[in-house]
């Protein structure tokens, strides 16, 4: 018999378990787990709040200067990862 999940299991299972594709048996283990872990209540807890707050959020403009400075940037660090071969 398979032992009962730990919290490494469980994290390995997150995505699908928020996505709603975990299969059933592994979506009642990981809830099992769920009921006498605290920190893992506390990440499963995190990241539906994150994705509730991410759903309700509106996009955000940001100002001409700021958007200049991270182009800017950007582009600084992809020159550095990616230098221009010598002619």
């Amino acid at each position: 018999m398979k032992s009962v999940m730990n919290c490494d299991e469980l994290l390995a299972a997150l995505n699908e378990y928020v996505d709603g594709t975990l299969e059933p048996g592994v979506c009642a283990e990981l809830e099992h787990h769920l009921q006498g872990c605290n920190p893992c209540q506390v990440v499963v807890d995190n990241i539906r709040k994150t994705i509730t707050l991410y759903k309700q959020g509106q996009p955000l403009e940001i100002p001409a200067a700021c958007h200049e400075r991270l182009h800017a940037a950007l582009r600084e660090r992809w020159k550095q990862l990616h230098p221009a071969p010598n002619a």
